[in-house]
Formats: C-alpha cells, structure tokens, sequence
C-alpha cells in the first residue's frame, strides 16, 4: 500500500478568467473547489492510475470535512486526524497567467503530531509513504526527519518532495526517491541549473548524502533521473500547458505507480515524465487515459556520468 502525508492540506477555490484587473470589479468564467495539498495531489493521481492508496494528515473543520468528501467522491481513501481549526482555503486564479492566494493553516499541536507517528508506526515493509510538501511553523522544524527515522524503524519505504532542510534532513535515511524541480535543486546546491548535465551533476550530490533515486524536473525542458547506475534525460512532449498545479506530484505518483506494478526504472521515469505533462495539459489532475496517450511522445537518452560519484 502507498500512504501519502499532507501535513497542511488546503481547499482550492479554482477561479477561470478572461483576463483580472487588481483593483476592479471581476467576473469568472467558472469557480471549482478541488482537494488541495502535494500529498492529496499525489493521493488523487495513484488512484486514477489504478495504484492503491490511502490519504493520511490533518483536517479541521466545514472546509475540512468538505475536502474529506471531495477525496470520497472521487474513490481516496482516507484516515485524517482531526484539528480544532478549519483546514486552509487557497485560492487559485487562471486568468491568462496563473495567480495563487496560500493560506497559512491551523495550527498543529504535539499530541496530534504524536498521533501521526503512531499511525506511521503502524506501517511496514510491504508499504511506500510519500512525504510532501511544507511544513507547518507549528510542528517541529525536523518533522520529515522525524518521520524517515520512522520509517527506518518499521522497514517502509519513503520518498520525499519537499523543499531545503525539510528534504535534506531525510537523506541520510535513504529515501527511495526525491523529486525538486531544477530551481529547489539550486537553492540547495547553491548553483543555478539550465542544463539537464548540469541537474545530473548538483543530483549526484543528493545521492552521496544518501538518496537511491533523484528525479529533478526542467519545466519545458523535460526532466532527468539519477540513481547510482543511471542518468537518464527525457523530453517534454508538445502541449498546451493549461497549469503547473500538481504537475510535479503527478510525476511522483507516476514513478511510484510504475514502480508498484514492477516496471523497470527506466520505464517508470517516462511515466512519471507523462504523468507530469497530462496534469499540466489539462484544467485537473491527470487520468490514465491521458498519461497513456503521452507515453508514445516521450524519449528517453542516457546521460554520462551515472555512476553517483
């Protein structure tokens, strides 16, 4: 089973425009509330990919319960611990560019946290748990850490997509895959990265300090993979690109959905690349349909120097 951890999940209130003026009076052309958070995100994929999962974090509150049926509706499974504050209301604006409005979240207390780690401990070596996102200022600034070191304990495989100290804290607990995108990957290597040779060289980093699989993303410029016998570069196929919301948790949903079903890593990597561009190429997460029309448009290149070193 793969679990996935959204530690401050949102309510999106999606809002189509022609065109917004700050300042004036607008109007929408539609309004949608989605399931929000990176995890949710990651969550909601697997299952259109057939994957089984189940959601795991915090909700509070009417919006809380709202998002709860939402992922419901949609056929998630779920197993939330509940706050006193209302979950987080984000507000998106698609209006030729895109235009987003983040919530700060409820706050988080000790004895919740405490009651994520029992659930985590509960979890085990047939088990894939997927760490995303921020943290929230009122957990621990080491919480990812935290959890890894549980993980370690009870032999369940992690990934992790998040960004600085959150990610570079796990690695020492050998996470099964981590996904930044070029810019997060600079800002941890404290290099600015425009080539894939570039990626591979500042994600071979990741691995010595103890990453098996690096995936970093390149917006229109593809993506590569690095584990320590491999560099890989794929293409991004043609598209119109309608949104990047969720476009990086559907590459994660997508390798680990590969994965599950035993493909190679070279084959889960072009899913992941397909999984990524579908969701960006249209108004919601991506389907299996659509990642599987992609597939076909997808090249894969070997890369030198994927030896980890």
């Amino acid at each position: 089973m793969i679990y996935t951890v959204t530690l401050n999940p949102s309510l999106d209130y999606l809002l189509t425009l022609d065109s917004f003026e700050p300042g004036a009076l607008n109007r929408t052309l539609s309004d949608q509330y989605l399931a929000g958070g990176k995890g949710i995100n990651v969550a909601q994929v697997l299952h259109n990919l057939g994957t089984a999962v189940r959601a795991l974090g915090f909700t509070g509150g009417f919006t809380g319960l709202e998002l709860e049926r939402l992922l419901h509706e949609a056929g998630v499974t779920t197993d939330f611990i509940r706050t006193a504050g209302n979950t987080r209301v984000n507000v998106k604006l698609r209006a030729g560019e895109e235009t987003e409005v983040n919530a700060a979240g409820p706050s988080l207390s000790p004895d919740q946290f405490e009651q994520l780690k029992e659930q985590l401990g509960r979890l085990g070596s047939g088990d894939t748990l997927v760490l995303s996102g921020s943290v929230p200022t009122s957990l621990p600034g080491d919480t990812y850490e935290q959890l890894a070191a549980i993980c370690v304990e009870t032999g369940c495989r992690f990934t992790v997509d998040a960004e600085g100290d959150s990610l570079l804290k796990t690695l020492p607990y050998r996470p099964l895959l981590v996904k930044p995108n070029h810019h997060e990957l600079g800002a941890i290597v404290g290099a600015q990265i425009s080539t894939p040779e570039e990626a591979v060289r500042h994600a071979q980093k990741l691995l010595a300090q103890g990453a098996e699989q690096v995936i970093v993303s390149l917006a229109g410029a593809g993506a590569v993979y690095v584990s320590r016998s491999l560099s890989l570069m794929a293409n991004a196929p043609e598209g119109t690109v309608r949104g990047s919301v969720g476009a990086g948790d559907s590459m994660v949903a997508g390798f680990l959905a590969a994965v599950s079903a035993g493909r190679s890593a070279e084959d889960a990597f072009r899913f992941a690349v397909a999984s990524g561009s579908a969701t960006a190429f249209s108004d919601c997460l991506c389907t299996e349909e659509q990642v599987l029309s992609l597939l076909p448009h997808i090249s894969v290149t070997q890369l030198e120097g994927g030896n980890g070193q």
